[in-house]
């Protein structure tokens, strides 16, 4: 389905993987709203660079760990724009490398929170604003798992490995529930993407991992995203597109 307007969610978008897929929507011709949980000054960087494309964009700050930010974020959206039809969810968190025996349990709930409830909050909100079912026009939902899912991150993140395959598995239940609502549902696997999630000297520790040599970019990712969200991609929902360099 073609949308004259259509507005897409970003959350996690003052960096990395959001901000790119952010200002890429806008080259696309989606007005974007752009969250964030600390970095106010970011996040008005990248809604300016949405801004200078002709598209129009907000800036919300929220944790999306947090229901009543979840449902102020949407509804700020909405507020806004006057609807929404698609959403990117990648926000998450990785937590200190080590093994699970060294590891907070806080740690575990912080990144399960954020990582697969942040998920299920974020689409529960969406879903009535977005689903036929609801008198809306449909849309397209793009999550943010990861190659680690397959992996399993031994010694580093198994807990965020863990929470990722749990993306896996909620975007193939989604793709199948929702698509009678019009709502396509798929997400994204990044294998090891230059961007500030990653300890000091991981990507040149792992790089020579990977088969075609190097790391990629956000912008690599959000090119992914970008497509998925697409009209171009309108026979596809419920896939996890590995963007892994082969990894």
């Amino acid at each position: 389905m073609a949308y004259a307007n259509p507005v897409l969610l970003v959350t996690g978008a003052s960096r990395g993987i959001g901000a790119a897929t952010a200002k890429l929507a806008a080259e696309h011709g989606f007005d974007v709203a752009v969250n964030y949980l600390h970095n106010a000054t970011a996040a008005n960087d990248v809604a300016s660079a949405v801004a200078a494309t002709g598209r129009r964009a907000i800036t919300i700050q929220g944790d999306m760990a947090r229901d009543e930010d979840v449902t102020r974020v949407i509804d700020a959206t909405v507020r806004e724009f006057g609807l929404l039809t698609h959403l990117v969810y990648n926000s998450g968190v990785t937590g200190p490398q080590a093994r699970l025996e060294a590891t907070d349990p806080k740690v575990l709930r912080d990144v399960f929170d954020l990582n697969v409830l942040g998920a299920f909050l974020c689409l529960r909100a969406a879903i009535p604003l977005m689903s036929i079912r609801h008198g809306r026009t449909g849309g397209a939902v793009v999550l943010l798992s990861s190659a680690a899912a397959t992996i399993g991150s031994a010694g580093e993140y198994v807990w965020y490995a863990a929470s990722k395959a749990a993306i896996d598995c909620m975007t193939i239940g989604l793709a199948r529930e929702l698509a009678s609502d019009g709502i396509r549902v798929n997400a994204v696997a990044p294998g090891l993407i230059d961007t500030e999630i990653h300890a000091p000297g991981r990507l040149e520790r792992m790089a020579p991992q990977i088969p075609l040599g190097r790391p990629g970019t956000a912008d690599e990712v959000a090119q992914t995203i970008v497509f998925l969200l697409s009209d171009a991609a309108s026979y596809v929902t419920g896939s996890v597109l590995r963007v892994a360099g082969g990894r």
